[in-house]
């Protein structure tokens, strides 16, 4: 039986990752899932529980993990998140793509568990350009956006773990790239 693929984007904050994703989804005609992930960080100005994550308390997430529920998790900005199985399963065997908006401690675990994945790393073709955007969501404190930006940095170094990069810095441009990625990686339906 055939299993739609698995996509992993990564990529540092701010690389506009949600974005890319959700144009692609919206404009691609293509039979794509977003994984929605689990987090214990508390939502921000609009977003939605069940819609851009699920927002559970440090106790529900740490069952989860102990009743393997979770395809990769990791802890990140001091806040747990994580790939629910039930997210990503259930729509491959329907052969939908799925798409994990994940960084690179739960690519690297999900790689080693489904070797078959299509693995895309978002970036900008400047460093400046993170820290600019970052400051202009006016979203987190000084303390935060240092750490932030310093995550970046050590996430940046290893590009290169993914097969293919694509540089949003005009978003149509990487929407476009993106999407051609994801048309490959349905190679055995003929039809797209």
């Amino acid at each position: 039986m055939s299993q739609g693929p698995l996509i992993i984007l990564s990529g540092p904050t701010a690389s506009g990752k949600s974005t890319v994703i959700a144009r692609l989804i919206e404009k691609s005609g293509l039979p794509l899932h977003l994984s929605v992930s689990a987090t214990t960080r508390p939502p921000r100005p609009g977003e939605r529980d069940g819609v851009h994550y699920y927002f559970w308390p440090i106790e529900r997430f740490q069952a989860a993990i102990a009743n393997g529920e979770f395809l990769e998790w990791a802890q990140v900005h001091g806040n747990y998140y994580g790939t629910l199985k039930r997210e990503v399963e259930s729509y491959r065997d329907r052969d939908m793509g799925v798409i994990l908006d994940i960084d690179v401690q739960g690519a690297a675990q999900v790689r080693k568990l489904c070797p078959d994945a299509v693995t895309v790393f978002l970036r900008t073709s400047s460093p400046e350009t993170y820290e600019k955007r970052i400051r202009a969501r006016n979203t987190e404190d000084e303390a935060t956006i240092q750490s932030r930006l310093a995550t970046a940095g050590r996430e940046l170094e290893r590009m290169g773990e993914y097969q293919f990069q694509v540089i949003n810095d005009d978003l149509d441009k990487a929407v476009a790239d993106f999407k051609e990625i994801a048309r490959g990686s349905f190679r055995h339906r003929k039809e797209l």
